[in-house]
This record gives C-alpha cells, structure tokens and sequence, in this order.
C-alpha cells in the first residue's frame, strides 16, 4: 500500500513510499525539483519533444501511473496550461496526495481513478501528444502494462510526431525488458532504452527508460545525459534492435510482471541526492 510521507532530509518536502520503496519525490515549493534520476530521464524526453513545442500549440499529456504527481506537477511549471490527463487506481492515495500536498495554482490536471489498461482503452485514437507510463503494483510493473495489446492501443491514442515514455526496471540480461520492449518497438518508428551505465553492465538491478515515437531527439537526449549526476547511455536505432535480439512480445495471453528488485529498498539504485 502506497502513501505519503514526509520526506526524512528535506523539511517540507514529501515522498510516497510502499513498503520500503521510495516511490516518488515532492517539492512542493519547486515542482521542477527532480529528485529521482529516472524521473528527470523521462522529463529530458518530455522537454525534448512535447515541451518544446510553440507555446501557440496545445499539449496534451496522458500519465499512466500517478503516484504522488511529481511528472504533472513539473509538466504545469514548465509549460503552464498543459492539458493532462492521469490513471491512477489508488484513489485513497491520490485523495492523500490532494489533502497532503495540494497543486497550487490553475491546474489543468485531471485524475482519473482507473487503472491504466482500462483507461487507455476509454480514450479516443489521436487524443494526447505524449504517454508516460510508469506505473507499478508494490514494486513491479505490472504484467498487463507490458503486453504488446497494451501498447496498440497506447499508440492508437498518439497524434502526429507524438511519443511514449515508459519506467521499466529489470537487471541483465534484461529478458524480461527485452520483451516488454519488443512490444512497443513494433507501433513506433524510432525507439530507445536510456538507463545508468551500472545497470547497462548488469552491475545491479535498476530502471531503464523506453521512448518510442516517429523520431526521437537522440543527439539532444545525448547531450543531455553527458551532463547527468550520474553515467547513462542512451541506446537507440540500429543497436537497440540488436540488443532485443527477436526477443517475443508478451500477449495478453503470455505475461508476467517486471522481475523483483533484487536489493531491496536501494533498488533504485543511486535515486536521489540527500541534502
């Protein structure tokens, strides 16, 4: 069970945890503040893509997975008046996190209280600019999030040069993110995997960031990770259909959720800075 807590080094900040699992990080007073490095690897994509678009254009952003709304609250500071729509189940803590640390100013924020699979489906084809899938049942995505039916209809939504982010965690030899993102590579022109280099050399169990769209940002999204807290590698093109090696897509009638982290609560490796 998923809830809000205040954060233990940082006054007047919060984070959600399950279990041991920190699951996300709030700042209140700067929603830009992106603790998490995974997170500020799905922000790159998102400033890269959507969010560089004219402010004339209107963005729409669909977010799988709510958690303590750390992605919508950063997409509202960056570009103000973006219309995004989130799936979230877990209506008990998406009610703490509206008592607890409330979205301060106009919000164009809606919360829908479905899970992603079933959310999806309700919306209509051509409907968002950009999917951000990063949800998780405990500590796993789950095993219907992964399948390549989910990912039709998840490209069904996108309009135009629209693109879909998903958190993903897994450790090598990555059998298991191999064939999530197998399923995904087949409704995109271009794809992606961003992860840490520890994690690309099997050192540890941690997250990887898929991005698929009709072309992604790859010298930017580059750039951009030379300049990361942390080494990552951004695997793209001709290599990141190497590295899936024909590995099957999971169906809906053979799935499985993302493995178990490994190491307990410091699964996510190096996440964040403590002040």
């Amino acid at each position: 069970m998923s809830q809000v807590l205040p954060a233990p080094d940082d006054p007047g900040c919060f984070v959600v945890v399950n279990g041991d699992t920190e699951q996300s990080f709030i700042d209140p007073d700067d929603p830009t503040r992106l603790e998490f490095e995974y997170i500020r690897r799905i922000a790159e994509v998102l400033d890269e893509t959507v969010l560089a678009r004219p402010r004339s254009e209107l963005v729409r952003v669909l977010h799988v997975g709510g958690g303590g709304l750390t992605l919508p609250r950063y997409i509202q500071a960056r570009r103000p008046g973006t219309a995004q729509i989130v799936l979230e189940p877990d209506a008990q803590l998406t009610e703490q996190v509206r008592r607890e640390i409330p979205i301060v100013g106009r919000a164009t924020i809606k919360i829908r209280p479905i899970d992603g699979r079933a959310g999806v489906a309700e919306m209509p084809s051509g409907c968002v600019d950009a999917i951000v899938i990063d949800a998780f049942a405990g500590a796993q995505v789950p095993a219907e999030l992964a399948t390549a039916e989910f990912f039709a209809e998840a490209s069904r939504l996108l309009r135009g040069d629209g693109v879909i982010v998903m958190n993903l965690t897994d450790t090598a030899p990555f059998s298991w993110a191999k064939r999530c993102l197998s399923g995904l590579i087949n409704y995109v022109d271009e794809a992606g995997v961003i992860a840490e280099t520890p994690v690309w050399k099997g050192r540890r169990f941690g997250n990887l960031v898929a991005l698929g769209g009709k072309q992604m940002p790859v010298d930017a999204l580059s750039r951009r990770l030379a300049r990361a807290d942390f080494p990552h590698l951004l695997v793209g093109g001709q290599a990141i259909v190497d590295w899936l090696g024909g590995a099957r897509p999971f169906t809906d009638a053979d799935n499985s959720p993302s493995p178990e982290p490994n190491w307990g609560k410091t699964w996510f490796g190096p996440a964040r800075r403590h002040k």
